[in-house]
């Protein structure tokens, strides 16, 4: 990479770096990001807090309370669930969950490609 330094050119030679980036949402004091969307997306793929839990590697108990959380902070319900009996229980995401999980997936890839492009002008 060439540098002009004042009258002066310099030639660096930088290493080859990489760009990461995280984005979340936030409201009321409450931030989330890929572990909520992660979670929902597995209740929305598998029908189940459990399921979309362990698929996750996260416990039963961390992820209900990672769902109650947003929804209470947020003040909209994200999941609704049907306890067992005869068809067994459940959970799927409402339609508020659903457009969310969706805006934010997108949001998210729009943002990593922004940042890829804008990582590529400077350091490429």
């Amino acid at each position: 990479m060439v540098c002009i330094i004042g009258d002066t050119t310099v030639t660096t030679k930088l290493p080859h770096f990489n760009v990461g980036s995280k984005v979340w949402l936030e409201r009321n004091g409450r931030s989330c990001g890929d572990g909520l969307f992660i979670l929902l997306s597995g209740v929305a793929r598998l029908g189940s807090i459990a399921r979309a839990a362990s698929d996750t590697g996260m416990s039963y108990r961390a992820a209900w309370g990672k769902i109650k959380e947003a929804e209470k902070s947020w003040n909209i319900v994200l999941v609704r669930t049907q306890i067992g009996g005869e068809s067994g229980g459940g959970a799927v995401l409402t339609a508020e969950g659903e457009e969310l999980l969706a805006k934010f997936q997108r949001f998210k890839q729009m943002a990593e490609g922004a940042v890829q492009e804008l990582f590529d002008g400077l350091f490429k």
